[in-house]
């Protein structure tokens, strides 16, 4: 499953230079899938959603740092564990059991993102 950051975030800012994907935005942030990954133009999701990687989406979050799940692998093929987690000193990186994925879907997601 993805990771998101629960409303108990103080903004500290150590996540965001520790996500492989950039999957983490800072609050009231414009995000975009092309974002320091290998996408643009318009693209195929691993869901099948076609989306332009170019575009900016609304932010998630105006108020705390947050995780774009599609975008999100657990780090998957790059650490052990979540780095958001590991280095959250308040633990607000949780699993989001919204977004339930398979260690493969994640792999998958990883191998879009960079274009492996």
């Amino acid at each position: 499953m993805a990771i998101k950051i629960t409303d108990e975030c103080i903004n500290c800012d150590a996540c965001i230079s520790e996500c492989p994907n950039n999957a983490i935005y800072e609050p009231d942030q414009e995000w975009a899938y092309s974002d320091e990954t290998a996408l643009s133009g318009t693209v195929t999701t691993p869901d099948g959603r076609e989306v332009d990687a170019d575009s900016e989406n609304e932010p998630i979050s105006d108020e705390f740092y947050f995780i774009v799940t599609d975008k999100c692998t657990e780090c998957k093929g790059f650490h052990d564990e979540p780095q958001c987690a590991s280095v959250c000193p308040v633990d607000c990186c949780v699993p989001d059991e919204d977004h339930v994925e398979t260690e493969e879907t994640l792999l998958e997601k990883k191998a879009w993102l960079h274009g492996e």
